[in-house]
Protein backbone atom coordinates (compact mmCIF):
# COMPACT_ATOMS: atom_id res chain seq x y z
CA UNK A 1 0.00 0.00 0.00
CA UNK A 2 1.35 3.40 -0.95
CA UNK A 3 1.15 5.60 2.14
CA UNK A 4 1.72 8.73 0.08
CA UNK A 5 -1.41 8.13 -2.04
CA UNK A 6 -3.41 6.99 0.99
CA UNK A 7 -2.45 10.01 3.08
CA UNK A 8 -3.57 12.29 0.26
CA UNK A 9 -7.08 10.85 0.73
CA UNK A 10 -7.35 11.37 4.48
CA UNK A 11 -8.86 14.27 6.36
CA UNK A 12 -8.78 14.72 10.12
CA UNK A 13 -11.44 16.90 11.72
CA UNK A 14 -11.90 18.54 15.07
CA UNK A 15 -15.44 17.98 16.40
CA UNK A 16 -16.83 20.94 18.38
CA UNK A 17 -16.99 24.07 16.24
CA UNK A 18 -16.23 22.16 13.02
CA UNK A 19 -18.82 19.36 12.81
CA UNK A 20 -21.21 20.51 15.52
CA UNK A 21 -22.15 23.69 17.34
CA UNK A 22 -19.75 24.36 20.19
CA UNK A 23 -20.74 25.36 23.72
CA UNK A 24 -18.68 26.96 26.50
CA UNK A 25 -20.68 24.69 28.84
CA UNK A 26 -19.63 21.52 26.95
CA UNK A 27 -21.80 19.21 24.89
CA UNK A 28 -22.97 16.89 27.67
CA UNK A 29 -25.67 14.72 26.08
CA UNK A 30 -26.87 13.68 22.63
CA UNK A 31 -29.70 16.27 22.68
CA UNK A 32 -27.11 19.06 22.98
CA UNK A 33 -25.16 17.81 19.97
CA UNK A 34 -26.35 19.79 16.95
CA UNK A 35 -24.56 19.72 13.59
CA UNK A 36 -23.36 22.93 11.99
CA UNK A 37 -25.38 23.47 8.80
CA UNK A 38 -23.60 21.75 5.92
CA UNK A 39 -21.16 19.74 8.05
CA UNK A 40 -22.89 16.38 7.59
CA UNK A 41 -23.15 17.04 3.86
CA UNK A 42 -19.43 17.90 3.83
CA UNK A 43 -18.46 14.62 5.50
CA UNK A 44 -20.71 12.71 3.09
CA UNK A 45 -19.14 14.51 0.13
CA UNK A 46 -15.64 13.67 1.33
CA UNK A 47 -16.55 10.04 2.01
CA UNK A 48 -18.25 9.62 -1.36
CA UNK A 49 -15.13 10.97 -3.05
CA UNK A 50 -12.85 8.40 -1.45
CA UNK A 51 -11.66 10.25 1.63
CA UNK A 52 -11.11 8.52 4.95
CA UNK A 53 -12.36 10.86 7.70
CA UNK A 54 -11.03 10.78 11.25
CA UNK A 55 -12.02 12.92 14.24
CA UNK A 56 -9.59 14.21 16.89
CA UNK A 57 -11.23 16.11 19.75
CA UNK A 58 -10.44 17.35 23.24
CA UNK A 59 -13.15 16.37 25.74
CA UNK A 60 -11.99 17.79 29.08
CA UNK A 61 -15.60 17.72 30.29
CA UNK A 62 -14.92 14.10 31.27
CA UNK A 63 -12.03 14.99 33.60
CA UNK A 64 -14.00 17.94 34.95
CA UNK A 65 -16.95 15.70 35.82
CA UNK A 66 -19.39 17.44 33.44
CA UNK A 67 -19.87 14.40 31.22
CA UNK A 68 -19.57 10.66 31.67
CA UNK A 69 -17.73 8.62 29.04
CA UNK A 70 -21.00 6.74 28.42
CA UNK A 71 -22.63 10.06 27.49
CA UNK A 72 -19.74 10.88 25.18
CA UNK A 73 -20.20 7.49 23.54
CA UNK A 74 -23.90 8.24 23.05
CA UNK A 75 -23.05 11.64 21.54
CA UNK A 76 -20.62 10.00 19.12
CA UNK A 77 -23.20 7.37 18.23
CA UNK A 78 -25.70 10.13 17.40
CA UNK A 79 -23.10 11.96 15.34
CA UNK A 80 -22.10 8.81 13.45
CA UNK A 81 -25.73 7.83 12.81
CA UNK A 82 -26.53 11.27 11.42
CA UNK A 83 -23.40 11.18 9.24
CA UNK A 84 -24.35 7.76 7.85
CA UNK A 85 -27.91 8.99 7.20
CA UNK A 86 -26.40 11.87 5.20
CA UNK A 87 -24.34 9.40 3.13
CA UNK A 88 -21.02 9.67 4.95
CA UNK A 89 -18.87 7.62 7.27
CA UNK A 90 -16.21 8.27 9.87
CA UNK A 91 -13.19 5.98 9.96
CA UNK A 92 -12.39 6.75 13.59
CA UNK A 93 -13.08 9.06 16.51
CA UNK A 94 -10.25 9.81 18.93
CA UNK A 95 -10.65 11.97 22.00
CA UNK A 96 -8.61 13.22 24.91
CA UNK A 97 -10.56 12.91 28.19
CA UNK A 98 -7.89 14.64 30.28
CA UNK A 99 -7.95 17.91 32.19
CA UNK A 100 -5.75 20.69 30.74
CA UNK A 101 -3.60 20.57 33.91
CA UNK A 102 -2.81 16.88 33.34
CA UNK A 103 -0.24 17.80 30.69
CA UNK A 104 -0.90 14.61 28.75
CA UNK A 105 0.47 14.07 25.28
CA UNK A 106 -2.94 13.67 23.68
CA UNK A 107 -4.58 16.96 24.61
CA UNK A 108 -4.35 19.44 21.78
CA UNK A 109 -2.22 21.45 21.14
CA UNK A 110 -0.04 18.36 21.75
CA UNK A 111 -0.01 16.12 18.66
CA UNK A 112 -0.78 12.83 20.46
CA UNK A 113 -4.29 12.31 19.03
CA UNK A 114 -3.01 12.91 15.51
CA UNK A 115 -0.10 10.52 16.05
CA UNK A 116 -2.55 7.92 17.42
CA UNK A 117 -4.62 8.18 14.25
CA UNK A 118 -1.47 7.69 12.16
CA UNK A 119 -0.35 4.67 14.18
CA UNK A 120 -3.74 2.95 14.30
CA UNK A 121 -4.41 3.63 10.61
CA UNK A 122 -0.92 2.74 9.48
CA UNK A 123 -0.53 6.01 7.61
CA UNK A 124 1.95 8.84 7.36
CA UNK A 125 0.05 11.96 8.42
CA UNK A 126 2.69 14.37 7.13
CA UNK A 127 0.75 16.94 5.13
CA UNK A 128 -2.63 15.35 5.91
CA UNK A 129 -5.18 18.14 6.46
CA UNK A 130 -6.35 18.69 10.01
CA UNK A 131 -9.43 20.91 9.97
CA UNK A 132 -10.10 22.86 13.14
CA UNK A 133 -11.53 26.07 14.50
CA UNK A 134 -9.19 26.85 17.41
CA UNK A 135 -5.59 27.83 17.94
CA UNK A 136 -5.08 24.48 19.72
CA UNK A 137 -6.13 22.70 16.52
CA UNK A 138 -3.74 24.76 14.40
CA UNK A 139 -0.87 24.15 16.82
CA UNK A 140 -1.58 20.40 17.03
CA UNK A 141 -1.58 20.17 13.23
CA UNK A 142 1.73 22.01 13.04
CA UNK A 143 3.28 19.86 15.80
CA UNK A 144 2.23 16.66 14.00
CA UNK A 145 3.39 17.85 10.58
CA UNK A 146 -0.16 18.00 9.25
CA UNK A 147 -1.59 20.76 7.05
CA UNK A 148 -3.45 23.16 9.34
CA UNK A 149 -6.83 24.11 7.91
CA UNK A 150 -8.98 26.70 9.67
CA UNK A 151 -12.75 26.97 9.38
CA UNK A 152 -14.47 30.16 10.52
CA UNK A 153 -17.24 28.34 12.38
CA UNK A 154 -16.99 27.79 16.14
CA UNK A 155 -13.96 29.75 17.36
CA UNK A 156 -12.55 30.19 13.86
CA UNK A 157 -13.08 33.94 13.55
CA UNK A 158 -11.18 34.57 16.80
CA UNK A 159 -8.46 32.11 15.80
CA UNK A 160 -7.98 33.87 12.47
CA UNK A 161 -7.22 37.09 14.38
CA UNK A 162 -4.42 35.19 16.14
CA UNK A 163 -3.18 33.63 12.89
CA UNK A 164 -4.04 36.16 10.16
CA UNK A 165 -1.54 34.76 7.65
CA UNK A 166 -2.86 31.18 7.45
CA UNK A 167 -3.08 29.88 3.88
CA UNK A 168 -5.91 27.39 4.36
CA UNK A 169 -8.98 29.28 5.66
CA UNK A 170 -12.57 28.40 4.78
CA UNK A 171 -15.99 29.69 5.83
CA UNK A 172 -17.05 26.21 6.98
CA UNK A 173 -16.47 22.50 6.52
CA UNK A 174 -18.70 22.28 3.45
CA UNK A 175 -16.78 25.03 1.66
CA UNK A 176 -13.54 23.18 2.45
CA UNK A 177 -14.91 19.81 1.27
CA UNK A 178 -16.14 21.26 -2.03
CA UNK A 179 -12.77 22.90 -2.58
CA UNK A 180 -10.62 19.81 -2.02
CA UNK A 181 -12.77 17.44 -4.05
CA UNK A 182 -12.50 19.82 -7.00
CA UNK A 183 -8.67 19.55 -6.98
Amino acid sequence: MNTQDESARIVILDRDGVINQDSPDYIKCPDEWQPIPGSLEAIALLHQNGYSIHVATNQAGIARGFIAESSLTAIHEKMSTMIVAAGGKLSSIHYCPHHPDDRCGCRKPAPGLLHRIATESGIDIAQVPYVGDSLKDVEAAEAAGCKAVLVLTGNGVETRKLRPNMDQVYDDLLTYAKDIISL
